[in-house]
C-alpha cells in the first residue's frame, strides 16, 4: 500500500510535468473507485483549465485549479505516471491529458483509491480530522508525550492513528519503533517522554530516508517513472519474521495489533 513516502516521490514526480499546463481532456474509463469518480464534475472543472499547484496532506494528493481541489488518494495499489502512451494496461482508469500531448494516468488494480472534487478542503470530510505532519514543525515528542497521556491503546496503533499524526503507515510505524527500542504492544500512555523524543526522531529520519530513495516497494508500487522504489532494502524488521535482528541476532516475532503484521526484536524493544 502506497504510504507517505510513496506519495511525496509520486509528487515530485509528477510536479513538473502537470503544473501550469492546459488540460485537454479528462477521461474516466472506470468511476467505480472506492467512491464514485465525479467524472462529468472533473470535465467541466478541468477541461481548458490549468493545475496551479499541488501538494500532500497525509497520504493524499490535492491538485489546485482556480482556488478548488482535486483530491487524489492511492488506496491499495494504485499509482500516477505520465506518459504519452495511446495503449492502455488492464487497470489504468482515468487520464488527464494536456496540451504537450503528455497524460496524467490513474492505474488501480484493486480499485481503493479515489479522485474527489472540493472547494474546500479545510472541511472536506477527508481531511479535516488529520493530525500534523510527521516532517512538519509542530511534530515533536512532547506532542507525542501530552497526547498519548492515560491512552490504553498500543503505541503502534497510536502513532499509525491519522488523527494523532498522518501518513505513519505500517511499514514505517514497525521501522520506527524497533529504531526507537520501543515495542509495539506498549500502551501509549505508559511511554515516557524521552521514548516518545526518539520516535519522533526516528519516524522523521526513517521517511526521509524512504523518500530519498523513492519509496518502499512491496506489491503494486511503482513510482510515477514506474521505477520502483528501493528503500525495501533498507528495512530492519519489517517482512522479516524468523530471521536474525540485525543488532542482537534474536530471532524477530511477528504478532497482530489492529490487524495489522507487527514484526519486533522482544530482547532490543522493550
Amino acid at each position: 500500500m502506497p504510504e507517505l513516502p510513496e506519495v511525496e516521490t509520486t509528487l515530485r514526480g509528477i510536479e513538473s510535468h502537470i503544473l501550469n499546463k492546459k488540460i485537454t481532456s479528462v477521461i474516466v474509463r472506470q468511476p467505480s473507485l472506492r467512491w464514485p469518480v465525479p467524472a462529468s464534475q472533473l470535465k467541466q472543472k478541468l477541461v481548458n483549465k490549468t493545475f496551479s499547484g499541488i501538494k500532500r496532506r497525509g497520504k493524499y494528493l490535492l491538485l489546485e485549479s482556480s482556488g478548488e481541489f482535486l483530491i487524489i488518494h492511492l488506496g491499495m495499489s494504485g499509482s500516477l505516471r505520465i506518459t504519452q502512451e495511446i495503449d492502455l494496461k488492464k487497470h489504468d482508469h482515468i487520464d488527464i491529458a494536456f496540451e504537450d500531448k503528455s497524460i496524467l494516468r490513474y492505474c488501480d488494480p484493486r480499485r481503493f483509491g479515489c479522485f474527489l472534487w472540493t472547494e474546500n478542503i479545510d472541511n472536506h470530510f477527508l481531511l479535516e480530522n488529520l493530525g500534523p505532519e510527521p516532517l512538519g514543525n509542530s511534530f515533536n515528542g512532547e506532542y507525542l508525550f501530552k497526547l498519548s497521556r492515560k491512552r490504553k491503546t498500543p503505541i503502534k496503533n497510536f502513532i499509525m492513528n491519522s488523527k494523532n499524526v498522518v501518513g505513519v503507515g505500517n511499514i514505517y510505524a514497525n521501522e520506527a519503533l524497533f529504531r526507537a527500542k520501543i515495542r509495539p504492544t506498549k500502551h501509549a500512555g505508559r511511554v515516557s517522554l524521552k521514548s516518545y523524543e526518539e520516535l519522533s526522531k526516528e519516524i522523521v529520519l526513517i521517511l526521509k530516508k524512504s523518500i530519498d530513495k523513492g519509496g518502499t516497494t512491496l506489491r503494486d508500487f511503482v513510482g510515477s517513472d514506474n521505477k520502483p522504489g528501493y528503500f525495501k532494502q533498507q528495512l530492519e524488521v519489517y517482512g522479516r519474521q524468523g530471521e536474525e535482528c540485525k543488532i542482537c541476532s534474536s530471532i524477530l516475532k511477528n504478532i497482530t495489533i489492529g490487524q495489522r503484521s507487527s514484526v519486533f526484536c522482544s530482547k532490543c524493544q522493550k
